[in-house]
């Protein structure tokens, strides 16, 4: 990246979100550490920044990473009488649009419009500052037929209100450009986790291997490691079935999560002891959960797999991975030298792929390394520097 740095003008960037999510904090806190730019984040509902039921997980979750620490934001009053992210008019704030106005930020990004505040916000702040916005959608759920059609006229004239936005990855600017958006409104801001949580957290391999001697499995074994919600989405089912047909009687999986399917997964399972499912994990204790494999598994069928951060966190702990082409970071962050995508609900494909890496360890291990090494450009640093540019950008281009 050019040294643009040197030239940046101090900019108020004024970010909207629904809640406080785990992925996001980084990348706030690493903005508000830059000199070139001051954020506020306005979020619209508490959602799991406090302990809360995760229906995902089907279970009250506590996060026990930092959420709010280390940059301004702002809770607005959320007056929805159903509040959430899982519909429209879960988020409605009728004093998010003033209460951004009283900051007088240079510019504001949004994080997804499906919410009626967050709409709101779109239509009134465009044509008064620079608005960017930041969703990871794609094309992979689209199916042919006038209802296609329809949303895509839909979502062109919700991005008419829209000057830039920061695509993700490929899937994302496909996704973008079908709605509108030409080469000058798009800007890459890498779709990251906390890398260095996960590459360099000391002690984590040892409490890998005194996990898996408690497991029972031996330090020669190949696990396969699924980490997630227990839902349809992410296709456990589809893996299950995969390990139970393969022929390396040594191989274990490990399931982390829990949700919706788990009794079902159970029941495939049978009692296999080569399959334990370790139930839901807390962030921190994910580092050790991505070194209890050997090779990580997103199989997901979608619909709505839009990127799979599982993949940057095994990634960055130097796992090789295999993911289905429905997961929305395959095309940006796994191919065969690094692992391998499969066809979704592909059982026999995925079979395959497992047995192929599971059969040389010198070459999972070399894999592994490839992982980390592809990865490293995928950071919160390079999020946050490309968020600031994009913010510079359309502030110096806005009349």
């Amino acid at each position: 990246m050019q040294n643009w740095m040197n030239t940046l003008t101090y900019r108020r960037l004024a970010i909207i979100n629904t809640h406080p999510i785990q992925y996001y904090s980084p990348l706030y806190r690493e903005l508000a550490n830059r000199e070139a730019v001051d954020i506020r984040v306005f979020y619209g509902w508490r959602g799991l920044s406090e302990e809360g039921y995760d229906p995902g997980f089907e279970q009250n979750v506590s996060w026990d990473v930092p959420l709010l620490d280390g940059y301004n934001y702002t809770f607005v009053e959320n007056t929805a009488s159903d509040p959430g992210t899982h519909h429209f008019r879960g988020i409605v704030a009728p004093d998010l649009i003033p209460t951004v106005e009283d900051w007088a930020p240079d510019a504001l990004l949004v994080f997804g419009w499906n919410y009626q505040a967050h709409l709101r916000a779109l239509r009134h702040f465009h044509g008064r500052v620079p608005v960017l916005f930041r969703g990871d959608s794609t094309l992979l759920d689209e199916s042919p037929g006038p209802r296609k059609w329809l949303r895509r006229l839909s979502l062109r004239w919700v991005y008419r209100y829209v000057d830039g936005a920061l695509y993700v990855g490929e899937n994302n600017r496909d996704y973008f450009e079908a709605h509108g958006f030409g080469d000058d409104d798009l800007a890459w801001v890498p779709h990251a986790v906390d890398n260095e949580r996960f590459a360099n957290a000391e002690g984590t391999e040892e409490k890998a291997s005194q996990w898996r001697r408690k497991l029972g499995i031996s330090e020669e074994a190949p696990v396969v490691l699924f980490a997630g919600k227990l839902g349809s989405k992410k296709a456990p089912d589809v893996l299950v079935d995969a390990f139970l047909g393969m022929k390396d009687e040594r191989a274990h999986l490990a399931i982390a999560g829990s949700g919706p399917m788990e009794d079902k997964l159970k029941k495939r399972a049978g009692g296999d002891p080569h399959v334990h499912f370790l139930g839901f994990q807390n962030q921190s204790r994910m580092p050790v959960v991505y070194r209890l494999g050997d090779v990580f598994v997103l199989p997901s069928r979608g619909p709505g797999e839009t990127w799979g951060l599982a993949v940057n966190e095994a990634m960055a702990c130097g796992r090789p991975v295999v993911v289905s082409s429905n997961v929305g970071c395959a095309p940006d962050l796994v191919n065969e030298d690094n692992g391998a995508v499969v066809p979704p609900e592909d059982t026999m494909a995925l079979r395959e792929a497992l047995e192929s890496l599971l059969s040389d360890p010198e070459e999972r291990r070399r894999m592994g390394e490839r992982s980390a090494d592809r990865i490293h450009d995928w950071s919160i640093e390079e999020a946050a520097s490309r968020t600031a540019e994009a913010v510079n950008t359309a502030v110096s281009a806005a009349p």
